[in-house]
């Protein structure tokens, strides 16, 4: 069999499970067992021995036997029914189901289990930037909007920021696993009329069925005027679900990787670690970029999803199904290996105070130029013409540094707008601003505690979450 590459070399162990083949079949089975009792409950005939019989022999899986079936049946489920009844050696399952009942159901399962465990990661990976921003919280950096140098911030606060869009989709995430509807037991077009049948169409046997399938399965609830496919629009929000949980994650790496291109911070770099076989000096943001491009398969795949809403034919058709079959198992793997990848980043990253600090000392000048345009307009200058004076001495020290060659030389950008008559600033107050670095974060610091706090309450809301590893990544 072809590997899927999402699943084999980026998804976690735990995800494989949940949508391999040998799963899929056992959850199948396990849900015409409990129909099977439901129905029986209900006051449907059914022996006794015939329930305990496909109990015994649900983990008899033999996919070649069920491929084999399928080929000659040129129908799926039917080939599995087939399967589990042989072994069992009744026929009582299926009873008053149609295909898209088991179908639609398990997919949905799938899908659920993945959303629980996707929301262990990303709060792990929530409580990761919280505690790798507290760490950074008071470290200035070169804030840069545009890529180009701005502002003073600390590494905590972008941490923060990143984080905080974590955070938002997390939340959007934990509504959509609350108030997931699955489908349910409707029969054919979705009247539920086969199963009414055999229970001489008493609504209340038929409701209680799948009121007691649903607290088996541990789902939040079920719609109730479905056709013969729950509407398509809900596999697009699960899979915008995971492009926006995914997002702040995105952001962040490639970030890290600007900041490693200029040797302020690292994903880290393990001994015996290759960066290039032809550059032995390399030390490549390979995770990073990992992290990137598969939050470019998932926008694939809400691209693809998205065009399955909105063109359902009556009351369904399977014209969708291959693209479902493709969309839902690999968003869930793409979502999860990013989620994985960015917890390891997130644990080995190193930050590099030194090279920082020597940025700043030659931007602070530069970054401080809003906080001495409005001390100028304070002393009676015009802001217009502060803000020209400004800027010519500004550009005129980049253009020289830019064109000097050899070492270069300290910013020289105080004092020049200290010597110049229209801007009434006095070396000694440019050099107490340029002192004062923390005054020039802003509100930085207190963010950064409000973040904090706000990841705090996902050790409550998620206890999986904490302590959680990622597997060891290739």
């Amino acid at each position: 069999m072809i590997p899927n590459i999402l699943a084999e070399r980026y998804a976690s162990e735990a995800m494989r499970q949940i949508w391999s083949p040998h799963g899929r079949v056992l959850r199948e089975r396990e849900l015409w067992i409990a129909v099977l009792k439901a129905q029986r409950d209900a006051g449907l005939a059914v022996p006794p021995e015939a329930i305990a019989a496909y109990e015994r022999v649900k983990d008899q899986i033999d996919l070649d036997s069920i491929h084999r079936r399928e080929k000659a049946l040129r129908h799926d489920v039917k080939a599995r029914i087939e399967e589990f009844c042989d072994l069992a050696g009744h026929q009582h399952i299926h009873k008053g189901m149609t295909s898209r009942d088991l179908t639609e159901m398990i997919e949905q399962l799938q899908v659920l289990s993945s959303l629980k465990l996707l929301r262990i990661q990303a709060a792990a990976a929530l409580l990761a930037f919280g505690r790798r921003a507290a760490e950074y919280q008071d470290c200035p950096i070169t804030a840069r909007t545009h890529n180009v140098p701005a502002q003073l911030t600390t590494f905590g606060k972008r941490l923060a920021m990143f984080g905080e869009e974590l955070l938002h989709g997390l939340e959007r995430l934990d509504d959509l696993i609350g108030t997931y509807p699955l489908r349910g037991l409707k029969g054919a077009v979705g009247t539920q009329q086969d199963l009414l049948i055999l229970f001489d169409g008493d609504t209340a046997k038929v409701d209680a069925i799948e009121k007691n399938v649903l607290t088996y399965l541990e789902a939040p609830c079920m719609l109730n005027a479905v056709g013969q496919v729950y509407p398509r629009s809900l596999d697009t929000e699960v899979v915008a679900a995971l492009v926006q949980l995914a997002s702040g994650p995105s952001s962040f790496a490639k970030t890290l990787r600007l900041m490693a291109g200029h040797g302020l911070a690292g994903e880290g770099f393990a001994k015996g670690q290759v960066g290039s076989s032809a550059m032995p000096h390399k030390m490549n943001t390979r995770s990073c970029e990992r992290l990137n491009g598969l939050h470019t398969v998932l926008k694939g795949h809400l691209t693809m999803v998205a065009a399955l809403a909105g063109d359902q034919w009556n009351e369904g058709d399977v014209a969708c199904s291959v693209v479902r079959r493709v969309v839902l198992p690999d968003s869930c793997f793409a979502a999860n290996g990013l989620l994985e990848t960015l917890l390891t980043i997130l644990n080995e990253m190193e930050v590099f105070s030194a090279v920082i600090a020597r940025e700043n000392e030659h931007q602070l000048p530069f970054l401080l130029t809003t906080t001495f345009l409005m001390e100028a307009v304070r002393s009676g200058t015009g802001r217009e013409t502060a803000h020209a004076a400004i800027k010519e001495h500004a550009l005129a020290i980049t253009m020289e540094s830019r064109q000097r060659s050899g070492a270069s030389k300290p910013n020289e950008l105080i004092e020049r707008l200290a010597t110049d008559k229209r801007l009434n600033l006095s070396q000694q107050t440019l050099q107490t601003i340029l002192k004062d670095t923390v005054a020039h974060q802003g509100a930085a610091a207190v963010q950064v505690d409000h973040f904090i706090k706000s990841t705090e309450a996902w050790r409550q809301r998620c206890p999986d979450a904490v302590g959680y590893l990622p597997d060891p990544i290739l």
